[in-house]
C-alpha cells in the first residue's frame, strides 16, 4: 500500500525507485532479504497497476487513478498453463489445474450457457452474450465447460479451462423471468457473475439445480465476518473458496445461524431507510445493501432446506463432507437424490 501511494500519489514530487524499494525491504524477512526477483516483479505489478482507493462521495474523481486499471480495478485477462497441479490465471481468478488426484464428480451432461453478467456486477458484451453448448461437468466446487466428453485430455486442457466457472457460495434458481427457452436455469456466483443454462428437459432442469445448490451448501467455507470501517460506501465481503472443514450436521447448523443473523441484520437495515430528499448516492448503497442482504437470506435459506433434507433421508452421514462423495449415498436412493449423475444427458435442443 505504502509503494502504491508513493507511486500513483498525486501529491509525491520524486517517485521511489526500484533499486530503493528493494534497499527499504532488506533484512525484514526474519533477518534475511526478500528475493530480489520477486520484489522486482511486485514493483512492477503495482507501478503498471495501481490500485484503486475507495471513493465515497459522488463528486471524487473516479478518474484519478492513472490507466491500466479497468472500472472495477480488474487485472487484464491472462491465461497461463503449468503443469498438473498448477495454476491458471483468467478473467475470473485463479484456477487450480486439475492433477492426478481424482476429484468428486457429481453431474455432467450437455447444456446451452448464456453468459449474462461478468465478474464484478458488468454486463456481459453484446457480442458475448449468445447462447453455447458445452459438456458441463460439475467437480467439487467447480463447473468445468468444454467443447465435449473429451476436455479433461491434456491436449484440450489449456483450449477449456477459461469457462470454468467456481461455484462456492453460488446458488441456482430456475429462470422463471427468462420466456424465450425451456428448462432454463440462472446461476449466480459469489462474485456476482450471472449465467443461463438450458437443459435438455424438466427433469435434468431441477436436477441440474439441487446438484448445484447441493454441493455448494456442503463445501462453501464458512465467510469471515464483515470488515468495520467509516467507509459510506456498501462493499459486498469477500467469500472464501476453499473447502468447509465442517461435517454435514455442523454445516447445517452454520447456516441455519447464518439465516438468524442475516433476518436481524436485513431487519435493521430496513429500519433505517433514507429520509426523502437524501444523496442518491446514500439511497444507491441503501439499495445495493437491501438486494445483498435479501438474496444471501435466500441463498442460505435454501442451503439450510437442502442439507435438512438430505440429513432426514440419511441420518447415518456424519463424517467430514471433504472426505465422502455425495454420490455415494445416492446411490442408495437413486429416485429420492437430486444429485444422481449416472444418466447421461442428451444434448439440448437448440429450439426449445
Amino acid at each position: 500500500m505504502l509503494l502504491n501511494t508513493d507511486l500513483h500519489g498525486q501529491i509525491i514530487g520524486r517517485k521511489m525507485t526500484c533499486t530503493e524499494f528493494i534497499d527499504n525491504l532488506s533484512e525484514l524477512n526474519d533477518g534475511e532479504n526478500f528475493p530480489r526477483e520477486v520484489l522486482k516483479s511486485l514493483y512492477q505489478a503495482i507501478k503498471s497497476y495501481p490500485l484503486e482507493w475507495a471513493l465515497d462521495d459522488e463528486g471524487e474523481d473516479a478518474n484519478s487513478v492513472k490507466a491500466g486499471v479497468g472500472e472495477r480495478g480488474e487485472m487484464p485477462s491472462t491465461l497461463s498453463v503449468g503443469g498438473s497441479g498448477g495454476v491458471v490465471a483468467t478473467s475470473k481468478g485463479f484456477f487450480d489445474v486439475p492433477s492426478s488426484q481424482p476429484a468428486i464428480e457429481y453431474k455432467k451432461g450437455y447444456v446451452m450457457r448464456k453468459s449474462c453478467i461478468e465478474p464484478n456486477g458488468k454486463k456481459t458484451p453484446l457480442g458475448k452474450r449468445g447462447w453455447k453448448m458445452f459438456y458441463c461437468t460439475l467437480r467439487d466446487l467447480v463447473l468445468y465447460l468444454h467443447k465435449d466428453e473429451h476436455g479433461f485430455r491434456k491436449s484440450q486442457l489449456s483450449d477449456n479451462l477459461h469457462n470454468a466457472i467456481r461455484i462456492h457460495h453460488s446458488l441456482a434458481t430456475k429462470a422463471t423471468d427468462y420466456t424465450k427457452k425451456q428448462h432454463v436455469f440462472r446461476l449466480e456466483t459469489a462474485d456476482q457473475a450471472e449465467y443461463l443454462f438450458q437443459t435438455s428437459d424438466s427433469k435434468e432442469l431441477q436436477s441440474w439445480i439441487d446438484t448445484i445448490n447441493f454441493v455448494c451448501a456442503s463445501f462453501s467455507a464458512q465467510p469471515l465476518p464483515g470488515a468495520v470501517g467509516s467507509q459510506k460506501k456498501f462493499q459486498r465481503p469477500l467469500l472464501p473458496c476453499s473447502h468447509t472443514k465442517l461435517n454435514l450436521r455442523e454445516q447445517l447448523q452454520d447456516h441455519e445461524d447464518m439465516v438468524h443473523r442475516l433476518e436481524a441484520e436485513l431487519e435493521q437495515h430496513r429500519s433505517h431507510v433514507p429520509e426523502r430528499g437524501a444523496k442518491s448516492l446514500t439511497l444507491q448503497n441503501f439499495k445495493e445493501k437491501d438486494a445483498y442482504l435479501h438474496h444471501e437470506l435466500k441463498r442460505y435459506k435454501t442451503y439450510a432446506y437442502l442439507l435438512k433434507s438430505r440429513i432426514s433421508q440419511f441420518p447415518e452421514m456424519e463424517g467430514s463432507l471433504v472426505e465422502s462423495s455425495i454420490g455415494e449415498a445416492a446411490d442408495e436412493d437413486e429416485n429420492q437424490s437430486p444429485t444422481n449423475n449416472s444418466k447421461k444427458m442428451k444434448k439440448p435442443g437448440k429450439k426449445a
